[in-house]
Protein backbone atom coordinates (compact mmCIF):
# COMPACT_ATOMS: atom_id res chain seq x y z
CA UNK A 1 0.00 0.00 0.00
CA UNK A 2 1.41 3.84 -0.89
CA UNK A 3 0.89 6.08 2.35
CA UNK A 4 0.65 9.77 2.45
CA UNK A 5 1.56 11.72 5.95
CA UNK A 6 1.44 14.93 6.49
CA UNK A 7 2.26 15.86 9.25
CA UNK A 8 5.33 13.58 9.40
CA UNK A 9 7.21 15.58 12.12
CA UNK A 10 5.04 15.34 14.78
CA UNK A 11 4.37 12.93 17.21
CA UNK A 12 1.55 10.77 15.83
CA UNK A 13 2.53 11.55 12.20
CA UNK A 14 6.63 10.13 12.73
CA UNK A 15 5.12 7.01 14.83
CA UNK A 16 2.37 6.23 11.87
CA UNK A 17 5.80 6.48 8.82
CA UNK A 18 7.83 4.04 11.54
CA UNK A 19 4.80 1.80 11.74
CA UNK A 20 3.40 1.55 8.26
CA UNK A 21 7.54 1.16 7.22
CA UNK A 22 8.07 -1.81 9.94
CA UNK A 23 4.76 -3.27 7.88
CA UNK A 24 6.33 -2.72 4.47
CA UNK A 25 4.58 -0.38 3.20
CA UNK A 26 5.73 2.61 0.43
CA UNK A 27 5.56 5.90 2.27
CA UNK A 28 5.48 9.70 1.46
CA UNK A 29 6.58 11.80 4.23
CA UNK A 30 5.22 15.43 4.11
CA UNK A 31 6.98 17.81 6.14
CA UNK A 32 6.44 21.53 6.29
CA UNK A 33 9.91 22.38 5.63
CA UNK A 34 12.89 20.86 3.55
CA UNK A 35 14.66 18.56 5.79
CA UNK A 36 17.23 15.54 6.51
CA UNK A 37 14.96 12.92 8.52
CA UNK A 38 15.77 10.26 10.29
CA UNK A 39 13.36 8.33 7.83
CA UNK A 40 13.33 4.20 7.40
CA UNK A 41 14.76 3.16 4.88
CA UNK A 42 12.85 3.74 1.25
CA UNK A 43 10.35 6.30 2.74
CA UNK A 44 10.19 9.30 0.28
CA UNK A 45 10.62 12.76 2.12
CA UNK A 46 9.02 16.02 0.86
CA UNK A 47 8.36 19.47 1.47
CA UNK A 48 5.12 21.18 1.18
CA UNK A 49 1.98 23.56 2.75
CA UNK A 50 -0.56 21.46 3.85
CA UNK A 51 -2.96 24.97 3.02
CA UNK A 52 -2.30 24.23 -0.63
CA UNK A 53 -4.54 21.18 -1.90
CA UNK A 54 -2.76 21.62 -5.47
CA UNK A 55 0.71 20.89 -4.24
CA UNK A 56 -0.88 18.46 -1.67
CA UNK A 57 -3.21 16.28 -4.27
CA UNK A 58 0.39 16.30 -6.83
CA UNK A 59 1.65 14.44 -3.40
CA UNK A 60 -1.10 11.96 -3.25
CA UNK A 61 -1.18 10.83 -6.69
CA UNK A 62 -0.98 7.03 -6.58
CA UNK A 63 -1.29 7.14 -2.63
CA UNK A 64 -4.47 4.39 -1.60
CA UNK A 65 -4.21 6.45 1.71
CA UNK A 66 -3.40 9.57 3.67
CA UNK A 67 -2.78 9.97 6.75
CA UNK A 68 -3.60 13.71 8.09
CA UNK A 69 -1.53 14.10 11.76
CA UNK A 70 -0.75 17.98 11.28
CA UNK A 71 -1.29 20.44 14.27
CA UNK A 72 -1.92 24.22 14.57
CA UNK A 73 0.59 26.43 15.55
CA UNK A 74 0.14 27.90 19.17
CA UNK A 75 -2.23 30.66 18.63
CA UNK A 76 -3.54 29.61 14.91
CA UNK A 77 -5.75 27.21 16.10
CA UNK A 78 -8.42 28.59 13.93
CA UNK A 79 -6.67 27.62 11.39
CA UNK A 80 -7.39 23.57 11.26
CA UNK A 81 -10.29 23.61 9.44
CA UNK A 82 -8.59 25.25 6.73
CA UNK A 83 -6.17 22.83 6.45
CA UNK A 84 -8.39 20.19 7.27
CA UNK A 85 -10.69 21.11 4.22
CA UNK A 86 -7.68 21.86 1.94
CA UNK A 87 -6.26 18.31 2.59
CA UNK A 88 -9.64 16.29 2.30
CA UNK A 89 -10.19 18.22 -0.83
CA UNK A 90 -6.98 17.19 -2.38
CA UNK A 91 -7.66 13.31 -1.26
CA UNK A 92 -10.78 13.56 -2.68
CA UNK A 93 -9.19 14.77 -6.28
CA UNK A 94 -7.08 11.58 -6.20
CA UNK A 95 -9.72 9.59 -4.77
CA UNK A 96 -7.20 8.19 -1.93
CA UNK A 97 -8.83 7.48 1.94
CA UNK A 98 -8.01 9.92 4.39
CA UNK A 99 -7.53 9.51 7.89
CA UNK A 100 -7.81 12.43 10.41
CA UNK A 101 -6.12 12.48 13.20
CA UNK A 102 -8.01 14.82 15.21
CA UNK A 103 -8.21 15.51 19.11
CA UNK A 104 -10.23 13.72 21.92
CA UNK A 105 -12.55 16.50 22.31
CA UNK A 106 -15.64 15.76 19.95
CA UNK A 107 -15.92 12.61 21.91
CA UNK A 108 -18.53 12.17 24.51
CA UNK A 109 -17.75 11.30 28.01
CA UNK A 110 -18.54 8.00 29.67
CA UNK A 111 -21.52 7.98 31.29
CA UNK A 112 -22.58 11.31 30.49
CA UNK A 113 -23.40 11.03 26.25
CA UNK A 114 -24.81 14.36 26.53
CA UNK A 115 -21.50 16.04 27.41
CA UNK A 116 -18.80 15.93 25.44
CA UNK A 117 -14.86 16.05 26.08
CA UNK A 118 -14.63 19.65 25.53
CA UNK A 119 -16.62 20.66 28.06
CA UNK A 120 -15.31 18.16 30.64
CA UNK A 121 -13.08 20.21 33.03
CA UNK A 122 -11.55 16.57 34.27
CA UNK A 123 -10.37 15.91 30.79
CA UNK A 124 -10.13 19.69 29.39
CA UNK A 125 -8.87 22.32 31.62
CA UNK A 126 -8.85 25.88 30.62
CA UNK A 127 -5.53 26.21 29.16
CA UNK A 128 -6.02 24.05 26.48
CA UNK A 129 -9.87 24.55 25.71
CA UNK A 130 -8.82 26.24 22.28
CA UNK A 131 -6.97 23.61 20.30
CA UNK A 132 -9.49 21.37 22.09
CA UNK A 133 -12.11 23.26 20.53
CA UNK A 134 -10.22 23.11 17.31
CA UNK A 135 -10.77 19.17 16.98
CA UNK A 136 -14.27 19.83 17.40
CA UNK A 137 -14.51 22.28 14.67
CA UNK A 138 -12.22 19.91 12.77
CA UNK A 139 -14.71 17.20 13.27
CA UNK A 140 -17.23 19.09 12.01
CA UNK A 141 -15.71 20.20 8.91
CA UNK A 142 -15.08 16.67 7.59
CA UNK A 143 -18.71 15.80 8.39
CA UNK A 144 -20.33 17.01 5.35
CA UNK A 145 -16.89 16.47 3.00
CA UNK A 146 -17.36 14.23 -0.46
CA UNK A 147 -14.09 13.01 0.42
CA UNK A 148 -13.53 9.18 1.32
CA UNK A 149 -12.61 10.23 5.32
CA UNK A 150 -12.11 8.99 8.94
CA UNK A 151 -11.65 10.28 11.64
CA UNK A 152 -9.32 9.16 14.34
CA UNK A 153 -9.90 10.66 18.13
CA UNK A 154 -6.98 9.68 20.47
CA UNK A 155 -7.69 9.43 24.32
CA UNK A 156 -7.35 12.27 26.59
CA UNK A 157 -3.66 11.42 27.11
CA UNK A 158 -1.55 10.87 24.19
CA UNK A 159 2.69 10.66 24.49
CA UNK A 160 5.40 8.65 23.36
CA UNK A 161 6.08 5.64 25.31
CA UNK A 162 6.15 1.69 24.59
CA UNK A 163 4.61 -0.03 21.51
CA UNK A 164 2.63 -2.83 22.90
CA UNK A 165 0.90 -3.63 19.60
CA UNK A 166 -2.39 -3.99 22.09
CA UNK A 167 -5.78 -1.41 22.61
CA UNK A 168 -9.19 -1.00 22.71
CA UNK A 169 -11.20 0.27 19.85
CA UNK A 170 -13.98 2.39 20.62
CA UNK A 171 -16.58 4.87 18.19
CA UNK A 172 -17.92 8.22 19.74
CA UNK A 173 -17.38 7.51 23.43
CA UNK A 174 -14.01 8.07 25.29
CA UNK A 175 -12.07 5.05 26.09
CA UNK A 176 -11.33 5.01 29.59
CA UNK A 177 -9.64 2.33 31.89
CA UNK A 178 -11.02 0.82 35.25
CA UNK A 179 -8.92 3.36 37.26
CA UNK A 180 -10.75 6.17 34.80
CA UNK A 181 -7.67 7.12 33.16
CA UNK A 182 -7.63 7.73 29.43
CA UNK A 183 -3.99 7.40 27.34
CA UNK A 184 -2.44 5.25 24.79
CA UNK A 185 1.60 5.91 23.56
CA UNK A 186 1.59 7.23 20.33
CA UNK A 187 3.50 4.35 19.12
CA UNK A 188 0.15 2.45 19.68
CA UNK A 189 -1.60 4.62 18.29
CA UNK A 190 0.40 4.52 15.53
CA UNK A 191 -0.34 0.98 15.24
CA UNK A 192 -4.33 1.31 15.57
CA UNK A 193 -4.05 3.81 12.33
CA UNK A 194 -1.99 1.43 10.25
CA UNK A 195 -4.40 -1.13 11.11
CA UNK A 196 -7.60 0.97 9.83
CA UNK A 197 -5.92 1.72 6.64
CA UNK A 198 -5.00 -1.99 5.89
CA UNK A 199 -8.37 -3.20 7.17
CA UNK A 200 -11.12 -0.36 7.13
CA UNK A 201 -14.10 -0.43 9.42
CA UNK A 202 -17.23 1.10 8.99
CA UNK A 203 -17.22 4.07 11.67
CA UNK A 204 -16.41 7.55 9.99
CA UNK A 205 -15.63 8.30 13.40
CA UNK A 206 -13.77 5.74 16.13
CA UNK A 207 -11.19 6.57 18.99
CA UNK A 208 -8.86 3.93 21.06
CA UNK A 209 -7.28 3.75 24.39
CA UNK A 210 -5.92 0.99 26.22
Amino acid sequence: MKIAVVGAAGMAGSRVITEAARRGHELVAVFRTPRQADLPPGVVAVAGNADDSGQMSGFFEGADAIVAATRPAPGHEHAVTATTTALLDAAAKTRSRILVVGGAAPLRVPGTPDLLVLDSPDYVPTHIRSIAAASVAQLEACRPHPANWVYLSPPAILEPGPRTGRYRRGTTTLLTDSGGASRISAEDLAVAVVDELENPREDIHFTVGY
